[in-house]
């Protein structure tokens, strides 16, 4: 079993920048070769939405194109850490961040996929 805690939100006015941290326990993921992790999120009326993913042992990664280029995705192995630096943020990008985990072997953009799943963390973009 995975546990994962978000954490690292808050308000920041338009153009700011903010990094979201996802602490993972339970397993670890260097023990587990096929484990990649992403955030997504979701705004109000909203479906939820990939944002990025990466491969927690070969440190690949996928952004959206939404956010390709003012996001990064990254991850301290050895902490079990997951982090979301967000630079350049819009009004459009306020949400619910939530950080998720999957073992498929492969970088994934559906969230259907994803086993484990935290709680969320709100960020606000005020203009």
């Amino acid at each position: 079993q995975v546990r994962l805690v978000e954490s690292g939100g808050g308000l920041v006015q338009a153009g700011g920048s903010l990094r979201l941290s996802c602490t993972a326990s339970g397993r670890t993921f260097g023990t587990f070769s096929r484990y990649s992790l992403a955030w997504f999120r979701q705004a109000p009326g909203k479906e939820r939405e990939f944002v990025s993913a990466i491969s927690w042992i070969t440190g690949s990664t996928y952004h959206s194109d939404s956010v390709k280029g003012r996001f990064a995705i990254s991850r301290d192995n050895a902490k079990n850490i997951l982090y979301l630096q967000m630079n350049g943020l819009k009004p459009e990008d306020t949400a619910v961040y939530s950080c998720a985990a999957t073992n498929k072997g492969r970088l994934t953009t559906v969230r259907e996929e994803y086993d484990y799943w935290g709680q969320g963390t709100q960020v606000t973009v005020s203009s």
